[in-house]
């Protein structure tokens, strides 16, 4: 099973591995850096959004290459105030080869509203990379990391997103 995924994140890419891993044999994902077209720092809609603009761009990179794929994905992380708290998500956007979407999201963590001007003037991972003073945040297992004392990385929040989003395709025809 052939996937493209919007990124070079490791840590993306390997929980969306485990997420279809749990479903599917053979799976082999590719990485290609793909546009979200939100900006940095995705915020309410704008998480979704990005995710379907890079599934939307790795469906003309596959195209334009020549590619057969079964899947592509995009696994956008966010900001939302959509539940009168700011709070961090993974959205993952899957489509297969016939054009049938799904959207699932992770768990989410809160962010504290002192930091909200900055992260939205940049991005989370650099505000998270100074307040913890560290280098890189934003891949590998991510500041939801540090935030949880290793007991949740960013592999678990995109594989946690994925299999939601997995949801449609696991029970076709019942849940769709």
């Amino acid at each position: 099973m052939k996937i493209l995924m919007g990124t070079k994140n490791q840590g993306k890419i390997e929980g969306v591995k485990r997420a279809f891993e749990r479903y599917f044999d053979n799976v082999e994902i590719e990485g290609i850096p793909v546009d979200s077209e939100v900006g940095a720092q995705p915020i309410n809609k704008g998480i979704v959004i990005g995710a379907r603009n890079r599934v939307k761009n790795l469906k003309e990179y596959a195209k334009k290459n020549n590619m057969d794929v079964d899947y592509y994905v995009a696994s956008e992380a966010g900001i939302t105030d959509l539940l009168d708290e700011w709070i961090d998500i993974n959205t993952v956007v899957i489509e297969n080869k016939e054009g049938k979407q799904s959207v699932g999201t992770s768990q989410g963590f809160p962010i504290d509203a002192k930091y909200i001007d900055e992260i939205t003037g940049t991005e989370l991972g650099k505000v998270m990379d100074r307040i913890f003073k560290s280098h890189g945040l934003n891949t590998g297992k991510g500041g939801i990391s540090i935030l949880t004392h290793d007991e949740i990385s960013r592999i678990d929040l995109t594989e946690n997103a994925c299999i939601m989003a997995l949801i449609k395709f696991i029970n076709q025809g019942i849940w769709e």
